[in-house]
C-alpha cells in the first residue's frame, strides 16, 4: 500500500470516527461538517481506485 492510499484511508477512519463522536454527543453542526469531510474523502477514495470498507 503507497503513501497516498494509507493516508486517506487513516483520514476516512478518523473522519468516521468524529462523525461518531459528534452524533453521540448531539453536535448537529459538527455531525454535518464530519459528513461532508467523509463524502469528499470518500470520492476521493472512488476517483483514484482506492478501495473503501463500510462502516
Amino acid at each position: 500500500m503507497d503513501a497516498f492510499t494509507a493516508g486517506l484511508l487513516q483520514r476516512i477512519k478518523a473522519a468516521e470516527t468524529d462523525l461518531t463522536l459528534a452524533r453521540e454527543t448531539g453536535d448537529d453542526f459538527l455531525a454535518d461538517v464530519e459528513l461532508a469531510e467523509l463524502e469528499d474523502l470518500r470520492r476521493l477514495a472512488a476517483e483514484h481506485g482506492v478501495r473503501v470498507e463500510a462502516a
